[in-house]
């Protein structure tokens, strides 16, 4: 039997929101964070028939065919697929990618096929079209850089990672969603983004404030780097979420929490998760306290990368 922990993503933003045509220049990219929770625990070990039990059992049901089938017809047999935790999809933690990542490499443990990386993985399951940080951030942990795709890559390259310290925490708050951002609705928001995408300034808020600061442990300046990234990098969508993060109650609880003189604060992905990164559990906890009544909210550690455990 395989078992695989994997993390969750927080997304702090694109660099570039391609529009068509948009020639020789890297699409996509950005920055992101992998937290330890809320994760994914999936199992998989060998069947008389394909069973799958759990929560988003027919998401990994998705993943584990299609992985199946990118095998030879020789090797493909029928398992058990367990998912023994799982938080809800479209709350911007990148839950799909995650599940996905962890089931096939449950399976590809099982099918012998341990040399298969995360970038392998995603290709064969149709994962990192846009984003690359959860595929990265899968094996990886920390925060990820990447830049983003050429026109004919498939999922976009790492740039940098950087280990955070042990002692920091993040705080993840879930405000009232205005509704999903994936399917149609995502699609739709990128086909309307502004054309103007401040690539640029993203890039250089990425490269020489918050890189930097990760490097030499510099919260201050690392929080506010990435409150200016992450608020930066939602304006090319502001028609489609009426303003910089996807709805009123969310930019008012990162306004909240901001006044508190955290600096890390922003929306992750297309929200509604709201993050706020701190030094150590105190003020971790001090800050659920203080905010717990207006959104509901977890502490969790920053992550290593997953974890496969085989037997």
């Amino acid at each position: 039997m395989a078992r695989v922990t994997a993390p969750g993503r927080l997304h702090f933003g694109l660099f570039n929101v391609p529009v068509e045509p948009h020639g020789p220049r890297r699409s996509f990219g950005g920055v992101g964070l992998m937290i330890e929770q809320p994760g994914i625990v999936v199992t998989a070990r060998p069947a008389e028939t394909w069973q799958f039990e759990g929560l988003l059992a027919s998401r990994a049901q998705m993943f584990a065919l299609r992985f199946m089938e990118s095998l030879p017809e020789a090797e493909r047999r029928p398992y058990q697929v367990l998912v023994e935790r799982a938080s809800p999809e479209h709350t911007g933690l990148g839950v799909g990618t995650q599940l996905g990542l962890a089931a096939v490499c449950a399976l590809a443990h099982e099918v012998g096929l341990n040399e298969l990386n995360a970038t392998d993985l995603a290709q064969r399951i149709g994962r990192g079209e846009r984003s690359a940080i959860g595929v990265h951030g899968f094996e990886r942990g920390g925060l990820i850089v990447e830049p983003g795709k050429l026109p004919g890559e498939d999922i976009s390259p790492l740039l940098t990672r950087v280990e955070l310290p042990d002692e920091w925490r993040v705080v993840v708050f879930s405000p009232a969603s205005s509704g999903p951002w994936h399917g149609n609705r995502e699609r739709q928001a990128f086909a309307t983004a502004h054309s103007a995408s401040p690539t640029d300034a993203l890039c250089r808020i990425a490269l020489l404030d918050l890189v930097p600061a990760a490097i030499s442990e510099d919260l201050d300046g690392f929080g506010d780097a990435v409150h200016e990234f992450n608020r930066l990098a939602g304006e090319p969508f502001a028609s489609s979420q009426g303003g910089t993060y996807a709805s009123p109650e969310t930019a008012e609880l990162i306004a909240a929490i901001r006044g508190t003189h955290v600096r890390g604060v922003g929306q992750s992905s297309w929200g509604p998760a709201v993050f706020a990164i701190v030094g150590c559990q105190a003020e971790a906890e001090s800050v659920l306290q203080r905010f717990r009544n207006r959104s509901p909210g977890i502490i969790t550690r920053i992550s290593a990368g997953r974890v496969l455990e085989g037997t």
